[in-house]
């Protein structure tokens, strides 16, 4: 039989919300079952590399997959690869027996027949979020045991600019797709722009972001042996201000309060004279614990300061064991650092930790009208003088002036974290621990790189006619060159307002006014909810190891917990089905366990301590959409989270006490034309076969098919997105008289090797 492969391109019959865009996924292989084994047979992801190239808005994405089949058998299956709308593909390339193939063109309509089919077959709904997606579909022999397919995937399109604002999504959810962890995973975006590039920010993944210059940037992630379980998004704001300010905002059901995301981010390349003359005192513990590695790296990241001084900075050296040693009894000018890499030369590590007096001498010496920055470092608890951590607290406290930023770093395990967290939160700095094997002098190079041009101090934002609260972080810290804020926190009514940042440059407030800024009425990114509830999931925990418990805050923590799916330590009844904690009763019933639970304190020191201290830090600062521990019975979609109970991915906002949800039956007609009717809704029923979903207002429970309703009424929103708004009715959608099938198999266990990648179209040309 000759080999051939056949291409098609499809037109969305998703109506993707305006500003969000399509809902994307990574590639899918679904395997014929071989004869004589019903056991699904999944190929393997090799790697998976990504390079992206944006000039101006046009972004070029190159995809290099390796898939391999490590069965005994030859199998036969479906790859499928959604694609933005508006995507023009420039290469589609697969290499058989070391030939590179080419595709054709099919039609669309027949896509959406293949995705249902697969559906219906399979009893896998994993597929409905891509229903309608533009795609293409390839057929090609048998994969050999041990034989590999390489594809690789060249696309264009345009990234809308809205408000400064431009937003990248590239497709990784392989999660159920690949029947090991992939070896390699790997995105690298370059971004050359016209304007000067502010904000870069990533809600999806942790990536490293090198800024070359105010006008390109490059944005790398990189994992191995990971399941990727989440699209890759990146979001970078452009201005020629010397702050910009972008606003990011998502408004759910009627009557709720709204989210926002607020990017504030000051230009790289900053004039001599813009530069705010700063002080920098350096307070390092040289106690015995610190002998050997540990002094010889400390010492290091002194040096490291030292040396990357401004031309107007001070500096002094405090450091400390049972006594107490300065460099100079007064701050000196950054040309005097020659001298005092000598003073650090000479430091040795013997003797006690009289950690209260270093910090009132070093404080002593601050002056009150230049920003200052204490970097503190040390390894151990206070042996000597002032022992009490309360006492120091109240000391430093005391001694500190309201320009000075405090910065603790604790080495190793053996710190006192309440002592270090709270000083760092008391005066507006953050606390980092480098743990045992992590290299000192490389922590804090890269903190200082960070707050080494301070630009804006004592910053306030007003956002005018919208009322905000709840705001994270809090309060707000320092702009330096280079770094950015990403500021969290909840509306009551949208609609446009004008923003005012105002902050201290040289002693001297400066206000900057930023207009026709608006707040969302309706939509909008939906990962902002469940972004803002880890960070204040993440506060609220550090508010309960530093100060004591509060039946309030647990109680707190446990309704953002099981409304947005966030999993931490505390809150491990997520997956305790002896509570059920979808309803009022159940969430008060774990709230006093978990209070009772906090009531004896935890440990300040020890490496559990740190790893908690971490742990809340992180979540408080998160700047990713999936913060918190991630459990396989728990799921995050859009603004909704699923928790897995007696075989039913069920809606944390579900109440089986006040609700009686609408059932339809698996792969149902009246399935299939649900979806047809409210098309975005398919994210939602891909969760599971079986699932309860909250959607305006009314609960929908996907049952077995012959369980379904024999009709379902949709509410007169959910319309045809082809039926105009005057003829807008309510819509009953008949049940399926077909019998009911049981589970079995699934997303890689049917379907022939045929490749469905997203759209083919043309680039619109820019405006300018």
């Amino acid at each position: 039989m000759k080999k051939r492969i056949f291409l098609t391109a499809l037109t969305a019959l998703i109506l993707a919300l305006a500003w969000a865009g399509p809902a994307h996924a990574d590639g899918i292989i679904i395997i014929d079952p071989p004869p004589d084994t019903h056991e699904p047979i999944n190929l393997v992801i090799k790697y998976h590399k990504v390079t992206v190239t944006i000039e101006g808005q046009v972004a070029t994405t190159h995809v290099d997959q390796v898939f391999v089949n490590e069965s005994q058998w030859a199998l036969e299956g479906t790859y499928i690869f959604p694609m933005p709308e508006e995507a023009a593909i420039s290469e589609f390339g697969m290499w058989v027996d070391g030939q590179k193939w080419e595709g054709k063109i099919l039609e669309r309509n027949e896509a959406r027949r293949i995705y249902e089919d697969i559906v219906r077959r399979q009893r896998d709904p994993a597929l409905l979020e891509y229903v309608g997606r533009n795609t293409f579909q390839a057929s090609i022999f048998p994969i050999e045991p041990g034989g590999e397919r390489r594809v690789e995937i060249e696309y264009s399109e345009v990234l809308p600019l809205e408000n400064g604002l431009v937003r990248y999504v590239y497709p990784l959810d392989t999660e159920r797709f690949s029947s090991k962890p992939i070896e390699e995973v790997s995105i690298h975006v370059d971004i050359h722009s016209e304007q000067a590039i502010k904000a870069i920010y990533s809600p999806s993944h942790k990536v490293a972001i090198d800024r070359q210059s105010d006008y390109r940037a490059s944005v790398g992630y990189e994992e191995y042996d990971v399941l990727p379980d989440v699209d890759f998004q990146l979001y970078y704001t452009v201005s020629e201000e010397d702050i910009g300010l972008n606003l990011l905002s998502y408004k759910g059901d009627e009557g709720e309060d709204g989210f926002f995301l607020l990017l504030v981010a000051p230009k790289v390349e900053v004039d001599e004279q813009e530069v705010v003359s700063k002080d920098v005192i350096f307070v390092l513990d040289t106690s015995g614990s610190m002998s050997g590695e540990k002094i010889e790296q400390a010492k290091d990241a002194l040096r490291f300061v030292l040396d990357n001084l401004n031309p107007e900075d001070r500096f002094n050296i405090v450091a400390f064991s049972t006594g107490v040693r300065q460099y100079a009894e007064s701050l000196r000018p950054a040309s005097e650092r020659d001298q005092a890499e000598h003073f650090v030369w000479e430091l040795e590590a013997a003797g006690g930790t009289d950690i209260n007096r270093a910090l009132l001498e070093a404080l002593g010496t601050a002056d009150a009208e230049r920003p200052t920055i204490v970097i503190f470092l040390t390894d151990g608890l206070a042996t000597e003088g002032v022992t009490e951590t309360e006492r120091i607290l109240e000391n430093v406290a005391d001694a500190a002036q309201s320009n000075v930023r405090i910065f603790p770093f604790g080495v190793g395990d053996d710190v006192n974290t309440i002592l270090l967290d709270t000083i760092a939160e008391n005066h507006r700095g953050a606390s980092a621990y480098v743990r045992p094997g992590q290299n000192i002098e490389e922590e804090v190079s890269t903190f200082y790189a960070k707050v080494s041009t301070p630009l804006l101090a004592d910053v306030e934002i007003d956002f005018g006619d919208v009322w905000v609260r709840d705001t994270y972080p809090y309060p707000l810290p320092d702009l330096f060159a280079g770094s950015q804020l990403v500021l969290a926190g909840r509306y009551s009514h949208g609609g446009p307002t004008t923003i005012t940042l105002s902050g201290v440059v040289n002693g001297r407030r400066q206000t900057f006014t930023y207009e026709d800024v608006t707040f969302r009425e309706t939509g909008g990114p939906d990962f902002i909810p469940r972004l803002w509830a880890t960070r204040k999931v993440g506060y609220l925990l550090k508010q309960i190891r530093l100060h004591g418990e509060s039946r309030e805050l647990v109680d707190e923590i446990v309704d953002l917990a099981v409304r947005y799916g966030i999993m931490t330590p505390y809150t491990s009844f997520l997956v305790n089905e002896d509570v059920d904690i979808l309803s009022e009763e159940g969430r008060e019933e774990t709230a006093r366990r978990e209070y009772q639970a906090l009531a004896t304190p935890a440990p300040a020191s020890g490496a559990p301590a740190v790893e908690k201290a971490q742990e809340d830090s992180g979540l408080a600062g998160t700047e990713r959409a999936g913060g918190g521990t991630v459990h396989e019975q728990v799921k995050q979609v859009g603004d909704k989270a699923f928790v897995y109970r007696e075989g039913v991915w069920t809606d944390t906002t579900f109440d089986p006490t006040k609700m009686t949800p609408v059932k339809i039956g698996f792969g149902s007609d009246a399935y299939f034309e649900l979806l047809a009717v409210r098309p975005e809704w398919g994210k939602y029923f891909a969760v599971g076969q079986y699932v309860i979903v909250v959607l305006d207002g009314t609960a929908y429970q996907v049952v077995p098919e012959s369980e379904g309703q024999d009709s379902v009424t949709i509410p007169p929103t959910a319309t045809p997105t082809s039926t105009p708004v005057a003829e807008q009715r309510t819509t009953t959608i008949p049940a399926s008289s077909s019998s009911s099938q049981s589970p079995s198999g699934g997303l890689c266990s049917g379907a022939g090797l045929a490749i469905l990648l997203p759209l083919v179209g043309l680039i619109p040309a820019l405006k300018r």
